[in-house]
């Protein structure tokens, strides 16, 4: 099968040269073991079922053993032993040339059999789900490290796109397994990964058994509040008002550790302006799953229901753009945040650049939407100036059915999310 290229590609070729193992971390299903195939030399399959399963038994065994490899060696799924984790950081204190190891991981185990953090040692990258770049249903006419650096261009693009053909990427998703059938859309691979993280985890996580009910009932919570600012008690308040069953504070947060641990879940951090600015910021990351078509698994939508929910479909529409940026994001070497204060004052995402550099954007699905979140990003810029504050670099607003990327009169850039690249 040929290799797809994916952004995270370029990171783990430079961490390789910087560093003598690198860790690349992610949700089932996206596609680790294939990038780390493609720039390994040698590799050893903990999870490979050959002969009952062998490998992971002489990981077990001999742990040391497994390590010896032309370099770089890729470790696949080391956390399912995790005494692998330390031998490979005593090897690299022994031999620190750089681009010894890949290991890859779909969750991360307890501290239970792990004695060393591996900080310094092992570096760490995330990996995510496609991209619509990637996948090839953006056509890439506009860079976005070319709009913050300043060098962005009006462009008309013959890629018109419809509702329908949203709608279709959303409940699809970024899983590299429907590249090969990009043409007909689906959420079926979304289904059986939620299937495959209740037989495979959730059971038996750490060797702890758990109520299946109960981590269902969250995790449709979290989808009804997918790419929203809620606490922990307006989910349980969420779940009593809306499946009539009650959720203790503690059971809630253990599972969403769960959640995180299993990279199923990426929430968006808050963003300050200032830590002195007279404007309170609130401190709610903003809740999604690492991908829109968990959502729309869990909430049993299709397009003809999406269709007729626009409000569901807009909060969707902003979870897929914020995966296809956090990807585009990280390739430039920066980071996403979202803003909110207690003014009322919200920005989809913000891309906080070098030094105190940032830079505002709003998510709005239909072109009709635009004059409003022009006006939004221009109000607030205006108000963190009238506050002495650095304003944002760039005000961008990313939209779902439209074929032009351009700036307007008033110096707010538009960009098609389907012309979006790094």
């Amino acid at each position: 099968m040929l290799y797809k290229n994916r952004l995270v590609d370029r990171k783990i070729k430079e961490y390789l040269s910087l560093f003598s193992a690198v860790c690349i971390e992610g949700p089932k299903w996206c596609g680790k073991t294939s990038s780390c195939q493609n720039a390994s030399k040698s590799a050893f399959y903990v999870g490979d079922p050959t002969n009952n399963f062998s490998n992971r038994q002489i990981a077990k065994i001999d742990v040391s053993s497994i390590l010896i490899g032309e370099n770089p060696r890729l470790i696949d799924e080391w956390q399912e032993v995790p005494e692998i984790w330390d031998a490979v950081r005593y090897f690299v204190d022994k031999d620190n040339r750089e681009g010894r190891f890949l290991l890859t991981g779909s969750s991360t185990p307890n501290r239970k059999g792990i004695l060393h953090s591996g900080a310094g040692r092992i570096a760490k990258i995330r990996m995510r789900t496609m991209s619509l770049y990637e996948m090839g249903l953006s056509t890439g006419e506009v860079s976005l490290n070319e709009i913050l650096n300043n060098r962005f261009e009006n462009i008309l693009s013959n890629n018109t796109i419809s509702l329908e053909k949203i709608i279709d990427y959303i409940i699809t998703g970024g899983w590299p397994i429907n590249v090969s059938h990009i043409n007909k859309p689906n959420i079926y691979v979304a289904k059986e990964y939620i299937k495959a993280i209740f037989d495979d985890k959730i059971y038996s996580f750490d060797g702890k058994k758990r109520n299946a009910t109960k981590f269902s009932l969250l995790l449709r919570s979290l989808a009804r509040n997918d790419c929203s600012e809620v606490s922990n008690n307006k989910l349980i308040d969420d779940i009593k008002g809306i499946e009539n069953k009650n959720m203790d504070q503690d059971t809630l947060i253990s599972y969403i550790d769960i959640l995180n641990r299993l990279f199923l879940i990426e929430n968006i951090k808050p963003f300050d302006v200032n830590i002195r600015s007279r404007v309170r910021i609130k401190q709610l990351e903003k809740r999604r799953f690492v991908d829109p078509s968990i959502t729309c698994a869990l909430l049993n939508v299709d397009n003809e229901s999406l269709i007729k929910d626009l409000n569901t479909l807009g909060f969707l529409f902003e979870s897929m753009c914020i995966r296809d940026l956090l990807s585009y994001v990280e390739a430039n070497n920066m980071e996403l945040y979202h803003y909110q204060d207690y003014n009322d004052n919200e920005v989809d995402a913000v891309i906080k650049m070098d030094g105190n550099k940032y830079s505002f954007i709003e998510i709005k699905l239909g072109a009709n939407q635009i004059d409003e979140a022009a006006k939004n990003l221009i109000k607030i810029k205006k108000k963190i100036i009238e506050d002495g504050k650095k304003p944002p670099e760039q005000l961008i607003v990313i939209v779902g059915i439209e074929n032009k990327s351009y700036i307007r009169n008033d110096g707010v850039i538009v960009v098609p999310i389907t012309m979006l690249k790094d």
